[in-house]
C-alpha cells in the first residue's frame, strides 16, 4: 500500500508542477489541455529472453506510444522510453506520466517456467522525468506502480549519449540500472513452496533491490519528417534479488540480451 502511494504521489507531483504555469494562462482547471499536440505511435519487433532471467530467446513485439504538447522538439527519444505523457516540456527538461503494458507469463510458454505460477496480463501506471546535462546527454529515470499483473514498485535509470552522423542518422548508447520491490521480484522470480513442490525448483523469498544493470544502444533513421526507424541492442547483468532467484540459477542465466528494430509515425493535432 505505501509503494502504491509513493507511485501516485510523484505522478501527482510532477503532473501539478506544469499545471500552474498553464493555469496563468487560462482560468479553467484543464484548459492546460488546450493547444497544439503530438503523437507517437509505432511499435518494437525483437528477440529477447522467453521470460524475464531465461536463458532462451524467442521474437516479441511491442507497442511504442508517446504523447505530450509541441514545445521545443525532444533533442533524444529511446524505444526504452516507456508509453509517456508529458505535463512539463522545457527542452532541456520534461516529465510527466509514464506507463507500461505488461504481458502475461503462462506457464506453458516456455519449458523453465513448468511448475511455476502464472502471472496475469496488467499495466505499470508511474511517473518519468529526464534532463540534458549537456547537449548530446540524456538522463531518464522512470518510477512505475505494478496494476493487477503484481503489487510492487519498478523503475528504470537509463543514460544516452547521441550523435548525429548525417542529417538523418543518429547514433546513441550508454548504461542502463533497473531495480524493484520485493512485490515485484516475488512475482517473477520468486518461489514459493507450492511451486517448489510442482517445479523441483529450492524455494526463493526475494526481498527488494536492484534488478540489473546493463549498457545499449540504437542507430535512428530519420526517413522523413514524420517517420522513424531504429536498430538497436541492450546488455543486462542481473543482480541481487533477480540472480539469486532458483528460476535463474537452476533454469536460466544472469545474462539478458536483446536485439531487433522499432518504427515511429508522428501525428500533429490541436485541441481547440
Amino acid at each position: 500500500m505505501t509503494n502504491r502511494i509513493v507511485a501516485v504521489g510523484v505522478v501527482m507531483f510532477l503532473g501539478g508542477s506544469a499545471l500552474p504555469a498553464q493555469a496563468e494562462e487560462k482560468s479553467g482547471f484543464f484548459d492546460w489541455v488546450h493547444g497544439d499536440w503530438y503523437l507517437t505511435v509505432g511499435a518494437a519487433g525483437f528477440a529477447a529472453p522467453e521470460f524475464e532471467g531465461a536463458s532462451d530467446m524467442v521474437f516479441r513485439a511491442t507497442p511504442m506510444i508517446s504523447l505530450g504538447k509541441v514545445g521545443p522538439e525532444a533533442r533524444f527519444t529511446s524505444r526504452n522510453d516507456n508509453i509517456s505523457l508529458s505535463f512539463m516540456d522545457t527542452g532541456a527538461f520534461r516529465a510527466g506520466a509514464v506507463g507500461k503494458i505488461v504481458f502475461p507469463r503462462d506457464a506453458d510458454d516456455a519449458d523453465g517456467l513448468q511448475g511455476m505460477d502464472d502471472v496475469k496480463w496488467g499495466a505499470e501506471l508511474g511517473a518519468f522525468a529526464e534532463f540534458y546535462p549537456t547537449d548530446w546527454l540524456r538522463v531518464r529515470g522512470e518510477l512505475r506502480q505494478g496494476v493487477r499483473a503484481f503489487d510492487g514498485i519498478a523503475g528504470d535509470i537509463a543514460v544516452d549519449a547521441f550523435k548525429d552522423v548525417t542529417e538523418t542518422v543518429r547514433v546513441s548508447g550508454g548504461p542502463r540500472l533497473s531495480f524493484a520491490s520485493a512485490d515485484y521480484f516475488d512475482t517473477y522470480y520468486g518461489v514459493d513452496a507450492e511451486e517448489s513442490a510442482a517445479s523441483g525448483l529450492a524455494e526463493y523469498d526475494p526481498g527488494g533491490g536492484l534488478k540489473s544493470v546493463g549498457v545499449g544502444g540504437a542507430i535512428t533513421w530519420k526517413a522523413t519528417e514524420k517517420v522513424t526507424a531504429s536498430l538497436f541492442g541492450e546488455y543486462a547483468r542481473l543482480l541481487g534479488p533477480a540472480a539469486d532467484s532458483s528460476l535463474v540459477k537452476q533454469r536460466g542465466s544472469d545474462n539478458q540480451f536483446m536485439v531487433g528494430m522499432s518504427t515511429t509515425y508522428r501525428f500533429n493535432f490541436t485541441v481547440p
